[in-house]
């Protein structure tokens, strides 16, 4: 079941390994709906790895709920699973076939964190989301140019500048 109110999505499903590529999709659709295209690639990769985590940990059940929640300036990513255990993060050998990815949704997120919740916990990370507020409308090219304008925000603020052949 998915439920869509304004920027918050959930998704509730069993961490099986074909569920697993199916949330993926659902969760980029979702992110593309919102225009936050950049935030796919990071968002869908630490879901998956928290994903992966239900699916090899999660006792007695492989139930879970994923949200989205965008804030002003953040997106929020948690998985909710019915295991009471809280995951820990390790230094993997280099010998070692997993235990890395708590360490990579660190590295990737700006923030992360765990917190018991009813029979179970919340694994969630956060990524900034600053530089892709919505775009404002900008007045078309000063008539000498004939130039397309190009409007971007970045963290900085508005950044606007004349593309084109010959425009300096």
């Amino acid at each position: 079941m998915i439920r869509q109110p304004s920027r918050h999505c959930t998704v509730e499903l069993q961490a099986r390994p074909a569920r697993i590529g199916q949330v993926r999709r659902v969760i980029s659709a979702q992110l593309r709906y919102w225009h936050l295209d950049p935030l796919i690639d990071p968002a869908t990769l630490g879901l998956t790895e928290l994903l992966a985590n239900v699916h090899r940990h999660a006792r007695p059940s492989k139930q879970c709920t994923v949200q989205l929640c965008v804030l002003i300036d953040h997106l929020t990513v948690s998985v909710h699973d019915h295991d009471p255990h809280l995951p820990q993060l390790r230094a993997a050998g280099t010998w070692e076939t997993c235990g890395r990815g708590l360490a990579l949704i660190a590295a990737l997120s700006e923030s992360w964190g765990v917190r018991p919740e009813g029979a179970g916990k919340v694994v969630w990370f956060t990524l900034p989301a600053l530089s892709l507020a919505p775009r404002e409308p900008v007045a078309g090219p000063p008539p000498w140019t004939g130039a397309p304008w190009e409007h971007t925000w970045t963290a900085a603020g508005p950044r606007t500048r004349i593309r084109g052949a010959g425009v300096g």
